[in-house]
């Protein structure tokens, strides 16, 4: 048998799923997640996992892990003393930016500049330089350049970025000043921003390559602990980390380039999301990951995630290739607080965390939160996790209490129904974001909800949004760990290459892009992928001349192979795009700026399931019923264990379905059938 081992830690949960491939069986388990060193709860889920398969951990073949730790040393300003090397004139790049402030009119007066990754005094500038068309204007000077760095050592910086103008179209000069660092600041890694983004844009290309220095030291060390303390339990398969774009990559290659890991986790759960939506049936879906932190959302079409170039986390945007994710600060943790001035409900961002966690956990959090609201209405069971976590309903009543009696209501149902209806609504705003404001009408697409408090939620996203079906996959609670296990290798190449449409040919064009492939292509050999079980894809920035912004076009599979007017169309499928966004086009020259290839791996060959087939009754899948509340009364509601579920069963609301990892609500008027893939299809009646 052949095990892999999918890995996903999250603020409050660590997610571990076994896979056995042939089978396609799966084990599970859910611990709490340890946030001064995520490989404890790593390690403890592991080892509960194995348990429960009766494995011993050296049968696991593959692990792959979606982690937080870059996002985490991001948020909570953790990162390593970075040195930045700059070309002579532009020390103050990261401190001019771009001018951009967040919120209205009043952002510029009270918002507070974050500051940057890289601070002034460990900025150095170097003389030498490289024009735009990559031709040398000056020499470096090499005593000059390494009386700098030995002030960065001075200084006791951790790492160090080199970031020298012009340096996408000639990486000679950064790559003598990395050697040089090498031999002034020993044992300490060096970016290079022609190595981790060869591409224009000066502000974005040093911003981008800081961000990769300044998490590198933090990754470095979590993934050689994380990977000897897998060894030390007899684990010795490779360790693989997922990628923001939904793909992997080796450990040792991951250290290497930590900002391209900053979404590694929500990327998982779309990953898997792809994965069931198949089997179900949908190509075009919305994506509703909801956490005990946070929640993420994304659109897929016709069976591909949406990607971007833009990687957000927190106050921080770096041009980094992802899954187009977008994250709201709202989970099960999420905490209502009622301010005294305005007397008004509020939900969030703030969060209980693992540690204490809401009320009903019983770690002495007091505070009340999305999960202690869901508590008191009646919609989760007395445990979770599968009997990890004992719910204290006293308790998750008492907290709600207070956000009763700050706004003068009669009731806690009704306090507790509104913090749930307010952080819905949270939810539906994100999930706004990656569909109408991207051209999309979301009542064209179904909704597919993972997370251990995503399906709680699903159901009355689904009535916001007007998306049906709503899809709950099986083990919902760690799908995020199922697409981490479900994925392939995956590498990229780009290159700036500013050229209008009349200067260009389309055999240069296919030139380019093939030497972009073949570099890509290499990396995946030396991972051990075939060349025949490489697959690539290609991807073009395109603009109006006298645009100040590029619109990524997607080019065929058999780009490389075609004789047709490659130009052409690629110009019709801007066009189409442009329109698309912004409903309108332009007389002028078209402009291709960059490209980009990346390169993937094959799939695993990982048997999917079928449920055995049955009657629309569920009632031997029945445990109880219990009372709920639900359009402001209480109302008696069928518990469903879905392990007993059977494909054909039709679970009519007011209903609760309970698993190992999560709990689906189906409200009154709507109803789930099951799917053979195990999913629950939730339709109004």
């Amino acid at each position: 048998m052949r095990y892999r081992l999918g890995v996903d830690v999250g603020g409050t949960f660590t997610d571990v799923l076994l896979l056995e491939e042939t089978s396609g069986s799966t084990y599970r388990a859910k611990t709490p997640s340890t946030p001064a060193d995520q490989s404890v709860g790593v390690l403890n889920g592991v080892t509960k996992v194995c348990t429960d398969a009766g494995i011993d951990p050296g049968e696991i073949r593959q692990v792959l892990h979606g982690t937080t730790v870059a996002t985490n040393a991001i948020l909570q300003g953790r990162g390593a003393r970075v040195g930045l090397v700059t070309t002579d004139g532009f020390r103050q790049v990261l401190q001019i930016a771009r001018s951009f402030v967040p919120g209205g009119l009043a952002g510029w007066i009270i918002w507070p500049k974050p500051e940057p990754l890289a601070r002034l005094e460990n900025t150095v500038q170097v003389v030498g330089r490289i024009a735009a068309d990559g031709s040398e204007v000056r020499p470096l000077d090499e005593e000059q350049c390494r009386a700098q760095l030995r002030g960065l050592r001075e200084s006791g910086v951790e790492a160090v970025t080199v970031s020298l103008i012009n340096s996408y179209a000639n990486s000679e000069h950064e790559e003598q000043v990395g050697r040089w660092v090498a031999e002034e600041i020993p044992d300490v890694p060096v970016s290079l921003s022609s190595h981790v983004l060869p591409e224009m844009r000066e502000y974005e290309r040093t911003l981008t390559t800081v961000a990769n220095s300044y998490v590198q030291p933090e990754v470095s060390r979590y993934v050689r602990n994380l990977d000897s303390s897998l060894q030390e339990k007899g684990i010795t398969a490779p360790l693989s980390i997922l990628r923001s774009d939904g793909g992997l990559v080796q450990s040792g290659k991951a250290a290497e380039d930590p900002v391209s890991l900053l979404l590694s986790g929500p990327a998982g759960g779309v990953t898997g999301a792809v994965w069931f939506a198949q089997q179900a049936g949908y190509a075009d879906f919305l994506t509703f990951d909801m956490g005990g932190t946070s929640t993420d959302v994304a659109l897929v079409l016709d069976g591909k995630p949406r990607i971007g170039r833009e990687t957000k986390v927190g106050d921080l945007a770096v041009r980094a290739t992802s899954v187009d994710v977008r994250t709201v600060g709202a989970g099960g943790g999420s905490v209502a607080h009622v301010p005294e001035l305005t007397k008004a409900l509020r939900v969030g961002p703030q969060s209980a965390g693992a540690d204490p966690g809401p009320a009903a956990y019983g770690n002495g959090g007091t505070e009340p939160t999305v999960t202690d609201a869901n508590v008191v209405l009646g919609y989760l069971p007395s445990e979770l996790a599968g009997g990890e976590v004992a719910l204290d309903v006293d308790a998750a009543r008492t907290a709600v209490t207070g956000v009763s009696e700050a706004m003068g209501l009669d009731s806690v149902e009704a306090a507790a129904s509104g913090i749930v209806d307010i952080v819905n609504e949270n939810m539906f705003g994100a999930l706004r974001l990656v569909s109408v404001q991207q051209g999309f009408d979301p009542r064209d697409f179904a909704l597919v909800s993972f997370g251990g408090a995503g399906p709680l939620h699903a159901n009355a996203l689904g009535r916001l949004t007007g998306s049906w079906p709503v899809i709950i996959p099986p083990s919902p609670g760690v799908l995020c760990a199922y697409g981490d296990a479900t994925t392939c290798l995956r590498s990229e190449s780009a290159r700036t290459m500013i050229r209008a449409f009349d200067d260009l040919t389309s055999d240069e064009l296919r030139a380019v892009v093939a030497d972009l492939a073949e570099s890509a292509a290499q990396r995946l050999d030396a991972e051990g992928v075939a060349r025949d079980d490489q697959t690539a894809t290609y991807q073009v920035d395109l603009r109006y001349h006298g645009q100040g912004f590029e619109i990524p076009v997607d080019l065929d599979a058999d780009v490389l192979t075609g004789t047709g007017d490659l130009l052409e169309e690629l110009g019709a499928a801007f066009d189409t795009e442009h329109k698309r966004l912004f409903s309108f086009l332009l007389p002028n020259q078209r402009e291709v700026i960059n490209l980009r290839v990346t390169v993937s791996g094959p799939r695993p060959e990982v048997a999917w399931t079928e449920l055995g087939q049955a009657s629309q009754d569920p009632s031997a899948a029945l445990l109880r019923e219990s009372q709920v509340w639900m359009d402001g009364a209480y109302a008696t509601a069928g518990i469903y264990d879905r392990a007993a579920l059977l494909a054909g069963n039709v679970v009519t609301g007011p209903a609760i379905v309970t698993e190992m990892d999560s709990t689906t609500l189906v409200l009154s008027g709507h109803a789930a059938t099951v799917d053979p893939s195990g999913c629950l299809i939730i339709r109004p009646l």
